[in-house]
């Protein structure tokens, strides 16, 4: 009991006092993330600035483990919660987009990838009207090099600012990042704060068209109304999640209160009474018929983390 004395942030004591963001015990990470369920980080940290993450960072001790998460949009996180600390970076301190030359534009790790798209068609730069689809933040869009629409992340960024887990800053290179299809090589423990981008200058009646383009299929493919978390299934080389989905009769399947959906059936949601459990034994349902039906493995986009409740424990059927 925090009356007690005996809670992590407690136990933390004085270690903290140079920091200046928010620290929350017991946060609702059913409210963070887009599918609304999960269970409470025992430690939130909202910080200031990269300053400030680095401080806080480096006062942390090194047994005390560490996640970072941006709007949620591509996560689930499990009925029993997070154990340690989950860093959320907040848009005052992280989310500015910026021109910096004719040709580069500058994005801290917590802005939209929409409001990228939008300073660039500003700036009238091409190449960055796929982020205008995507409803994420650049932070993950740079972990999991996020694409949409036959464009990379990879095919974009310079150079990206990161802090490492005993709060020193780095800077990587676009080779340094280690880029692969929804993949990145760098290391885990970074925690990234900015990047620099590049486009090319181009028409804005041009850019619009294809930023419209872009809206107008996801309105039309998509289920942009539910609680969703984006893509719940990479693309197998050679096919697409969703085709091998449908193949498996999997379309509209449901496990308690989640769902894949009827519209695009790579796509799973909360309809409403859905628990953590409920979505990844749906995704995990999937897979295995999937592997029944065409022999193929679907690997997860979304990202799974925290402890599964008392005995509602889903066991990858392939191990992985």
């Amino acid at each position: 009991m925090a009356g007690e004395q005996t809670t992590l942030l407690a136990r933390l004591g004085d270690r903290l006092k140079e920091v200046r963001g928010r620290l929350t015990e017991q946060a609702g990470m059913d409210k963070v993330t887009w599918f609304r369920v999960g269970g409470p980080a025992e430690i939130m940290f909202m910080p200031a600035d990269a300053d400030d993450l680095a401080t806080f960072l480096a006062a942390l001790p090194e047994e005390v483990p560490v996640r970072v998460v941006g709007i949620g949009s591509n996560l689930l996180v499990r009925d029993g919660g997070i154990q340690g600390v989950v860093i959320r970076l907040s848009a005052k301190g992280f989310g500015e987009a910026k021109q910096l030359s004719d040709r580069q534009l500058q994005a801290g790790a917590a802005c939209p990838d929409k409001r990228l798209a939008a300073l660039a068609l500003e700036a009238g730069l091409g190449g960055f009207h796929f982020y205008h689809g995507i409803p994420g933040s650049i932070g993950g869009a740079l972990r999991m090099n996020a694409g949409a629409n036959g464009v990379e992340t990879r095919e974009r960024v310079v150079e990206v600012h990161a802090v490492d887990r005993r709060g020193e800053r780095h800077v990587l290179s676009l080779d340094d990042m280690g880029y692969a299809y929804r993949h990145s090589a760098a290391p885990g423990d970074l925690i990234f704060t900015h990047a620099i981008f590049e486009g090319v200058p181009a028409d804005r009646d041009e850019i619009r068209a294809k930023m419209d383009e872009v809206q107008h299929h996801r309105e039309t493919v998509q289920p942009v109304r539910e609680k969703t978390g984006g893509s719940t299934f990479k693309n197998p080389e050679g096919t697409s999640a969703w085709k091998e989905i449908d193949k498996a009769g999997c379309r509209g399947l449901m496990v308690g209160g989640a769902q894949m959906s009827e519209l695009h059936c790579n796509f799973m949601f909360n309809t409403g009474s859905a628990t953590a459990y409920d979505l990844e034994t749906l995704g995990e349902t999937v897979r295995k018929r999937v592997r029944e039906t065409s022999g193929i493995s679907l690997e997860w986009e979304i990202k799974r983390i925290g402890d599964f409740s008392e005995n509602r424990i889903v066991r990858p059927f392939l191990g992985a």
